[in-house]
This record gives C-alpha cells, sequence and structure tokens, in this order.
C-alpha cells in the first residue's frame, strides 16, 4: 500500500509526542504534528489522508475544524480525541463527517492504531474498486473492445454510439460466436448506467421451470426448495442493465410475465403479491429471426413490439473482410501475453488460410483456434500445420445431416484431412493419429467405390 499522510493536532505536548511517536512507528506513516487549528488548516494544501483532531483547541473548538477540514476535501478522515465522554458530542461530530471519536484513556494508543489501520484498508479497497471500474470502462470501450474497421463494423459502431446516449430498449442479433454480448456490454459501460451492475440471463441455459424465480426471485416457501427470500435478475440489475440473451428460448408463460413487468417496470416474486418497483435497461439478443417465430406461434407479437427498439445486427465473420486478420493478430498478441510467451505472429500462408475458411462458430472460434495455435506453434511465427480447424470443409459440416455409413463417414473426414494439408499423407496420419498404412488402404477404398467421391 502507499504512504499515508497523517496530522496531529494536539496543543498538549506530552499527548503530542505520544501521538506521534506510536503513529511514527509504522515505516509507511508520513506524521505532521501542530498545535492549533489554525496551523492545521493552513497546512491542508498538502493533502493528508488522516487527521487526529484534539476536540478542545486554544484558537477554536474540534467542530469547527472539523467543518473547515470537510469543507476543504470531503475524503480526508477526522479522528476526534477528547477527555470527555460525551455521547451526544460524539454523535454531532460523527453526523458531521468525522470517522470515529475516541476518549483520552490507558488505551487510547492501541484504539487508534486500529482506527488508523482500518482506514488504510478501506482506502486501498476503495483504490482497487476505482482502478477495477477504469479497466472495464476501458475494456468496455466499444472501439476497443470490438475490433473491426469492415463496413458491417463500422454499421455496429454507429448503432452503438446512439444506443448509448438513451435508455432505448436494444435488440442484438445475429449468429451464435459474433459477440452480442460484448455489444451489450460496451453499450452499459459506456452509458450513464455504468456504475450500476450488467446481469446477463441466457435465457436457454435456465430450466424452464425456475425462469420465473431467476427472473423474479422468489419468497421463502414460495415453492419446495425456497428456504430463504432471493432478489431475482430484474432487482439485481436496479440501475444498471438487465441482458437477456436468446430471448427466444423463452417459454409463452413467461413472455406474458416479461411484458407486464417491462411496461408496468415492476416485478412481483415467486410466492409474493407485493409488487417491487424496478428500473434497469433492457438489452436483448437472439440469433433466431424472432419475427419468424411470432409468426410460428412461438413468441408473442406484443411483447416483439415491446422489445422492438434500437436494432444493431451482429454481422458473422465470413462477411467482414479482412477484420479476421485484424482480429487474429490481438487474439495472438493477448494470448502470449497472458500466459508468458514470446509474442508470436502469422505466417502469410497461415493468414491465407484464415481469409479462406468461412468460420462457422464467428469469432468465437476464430480465438479459439489462434490460442490453440499459439500452443502448438514451435516456432515465433504460425504455420499452417499450427492451425486446427473444427471443420476445414464446409460441404462436411453441411452433410452430417445426411445419413452416411461408418465408412462413408470415416472417408469423408480422411478426405477433408487430405484437401487440408495438400495430400500430404504422413501428416494426416499424424493429425488423426493412425498409421500410413490405414490412410492409403482408405484411399485404395475409395478409389474401389468412386461413387462416394460425390459425397466430397
Amino acid at each position: 500500500m502507499s504512504e499515508l499522510k497523517i496530522f496531529v493536532v494536539e496543543d498538549d505536548e506530552w499527548y503530542s509526542e505520544l501521538l506521534t511517536y506510536n503513529l511514527s512507528l509504522n515505516p509507511d506513516y508520513q506524521v505532521m504534528k501542530f498545535k492549533s487549528g489554525k496551523e492545521c488548516i493552513d497546512a491542508l494544501k498538502h493533502n493528508p489522508d488522516i487527521i487526529t483532531l484534539d476536540y478542545r483547541l486554544p484558537d477554536m473548538e474540534g467542530e469547527k475544524v472539523l467543518k473547515e477540514i470537510k469543507s476543504f476535501k470531503q475524503d480526508i478522515e477526522v479522528v476526534i480525541i477528547s477527555e470527555q465522554e460525551s455521547i451526544e458530542t460524539a454523535v454531532s461530530l460523527l453526523r458531521l463527517g468525522a470517522y470515529d471519536y475516541l476518549v483520552k484513556t490507558k488505551d487510547i494508543r492501541d484504539r487508534l492504531l486500529n482506527v488508523v489501520q482500518n482506514i488504510r484498508n478501506q482506502r486501498g479497497l476503495q483504490k482497487k474498486v476505482e482502478t477495477l471500474q477504469k479497466e472495464v470502462e476501458v475494456k468496455y470501450d466499444f472501439k476497443r473492445s470490438l475490433i473491426g474497421n469492415s463496413e458491417p463494423m463500422k454499421k455496429v459502431f454507429e448503432l452503438i454510439d446512439k444506443a448509448i446516449k438513451t435508455n432505448i430498449v436494444v435488440m442484438i442479433t445475429g449468429e451464435t460466436g459474433t459477440g452480442k454480448e460484448l455489444a451489450a456490454k460496451a453499450i452499459h459501460y459506456n452509458s450513464t448506467r455504468k456504475k450500476g451492475n450488467f446481469v446477463p440471463v441466457n435465457m436457454a441455459a435456465v430450466p424452464r421451470e425456475l425462469v420465473e424465480s431467476e427472473l423474479f426471485g422468489h419468497e421463502k416457501g414460495a415453492f419446495t426448495g425456497a428456504q430463504a427470500r432471493r432478489i431475482g435478475k430484474f432487482e439485481e440489475a436496479d440501475g444498471g442493465t438487465l441482458f437477456l440473451d436468446e430471448i427466444g428460448e423463452m417459454d409463452l408463460s413467461v413472455q406474458a410475465k416479461l411484458l407486464r413487468a417491462l411496461q408496468e417496470k415492476e416485478i412481483t416474486r415467486v410466492g409474493s403479491n407485493k409488487p417491487v418497483k424496478t428500473d434497469c435497461r433492457i438489452i436483448v439478443a437472439s440469433n433466431r429471426n424472432l419475427q419468424e417465430e411470432v409468426k410460428q406461434g412461438n413468441f408473442r407479437d406484443d411483447l416483439y413490439f415491446r422489445l422492438f427498439g434500437l436494432t444493431i445486427n451482429m454481422p458473422p465473420l465470413r462477411e467482414r473482410e479482412n477484420d479476421r486478420l485484424m482480429l487474429a493478430r490481438f487474439f495472438l498478441e493477448n494470448f502470449c501475453k497472458e500466459n508468458d510467451l514470446l509474442l508470436k505472429v502469422m505466417s502469410r500462408s497461415a493468414q491465407k488460410m484464415l481469409l479462406d475458411y468461412s468460420f462457422p462458430g464467428n469469432v468465437r472460434e476464430l480465438r479459439s483456434i489462434i490460442e490453440l495455435s499459439a500452443v502448438m506453434s514451435n516456432e515465433v511465427e504460425i504455420l499452417p500445420e499450427d492451425i486446427t480447424f473444427g471443420s476445414s470443409d464446409d460441404s462436411f459440416s453441411e452433410d452430417t445431416n445426411r445419413e452416411l455409413t461408418l465408412r462413408e463417414h470415416t472417408h469423408k473426414i480422411v478426405k477433408s484431412y487430405l484437401n487440408k494439408y495438400d495430400n500430404n499423407v504422413k501428416l494426416v496420419a499424424k493429425k488423426l493419429d493412425v498409421g500410413f498404412s490405414t490412410i492409403y488402404r482408405m484411399l485404395k477404398e475409395m478409389e474401389e467405390h468412386p461413387h462416394e467421391k460425390q459425397l466430397n
């Protein structure tokens, strides 16, 4: 922890020396002593962290000095030290902002050192909170956290910029892995609600029978297992932002209650009849086409229109031109830094592989691929053999729904790996963890069953 600057304001020379000496035993405490209130006030420009203040000084009352100190800087902590044990005086001074009131007794030394240590601990915690808050704000500065300069991403940036200026409901659409939650966080942490909670709820991950309790909370005894009152996500997000991910997965019965909560800005806990006011911004996301869900009767039209605010469509990575190379460099640098690895770079041939791949898993898949390549690489440069795609052949993943024999599936896997690694049988055998002869045998089988080639 950093050094604490402490003022000791005491007109009794012996007592002043006692306090100063004991506080100075800690090398992290810089102690200055003063005999009068005026001397203390004149020295406030040195910005002390803590002031121990004698209540009765020769030139002015401690109450007046306290007011002057708090007027100069509110976060200077003042510990009143007095000979009189007056509850009324102590309460009055605490209301004016004094941190504590200590009576001059035999154990004053120990009590004062404990109080100062408590103040120090609290200040350290507060600084950590402030630092974390600043880090979060920087992290979710959307022009840093959402990376790209393609035209689709420029459109996303424009819409996020509009979203952060108001509390309008935001609907974020896009395929899985495109960064919908990241966009929601960018909106929250750049808005006027950034000091409030950002509360994400993945509707697809909450069991249907628990959704209502998860969102609105419940009272003790509301159902079997409800052993205590529990606040829901709406109350947790009060003053902040509630992010409802995969909103299209919500059951119709809960959709009606969500609509009421949005319209009335109040919720009712399960097992209670008492409404609770809430004030949270709503951001929703879905990888489904909610308009189609409405047509099919899976989503309430009135809820859809209530949620239809500012719509931001997160583009798939395949439509983001060269953003994938920019993102790849970003993920690679971060991963190397976080894992104390020598900074690596992508070779030209590796870059070409990234540009030729369609990334069905979008940004999330790209990140995983890059991190794995950094681990697999033995060189400073990432090479093609260091890169492993979840599916190197798009048609392979598309055909998994077709009914194929086990041999046909196996041949298809081998063929996709041979295409990926330029028919390098040795490398393919290593990647698939089989012998060379197995690959040659499968190639021979493919020659003997030419109709299976049509599958590739």
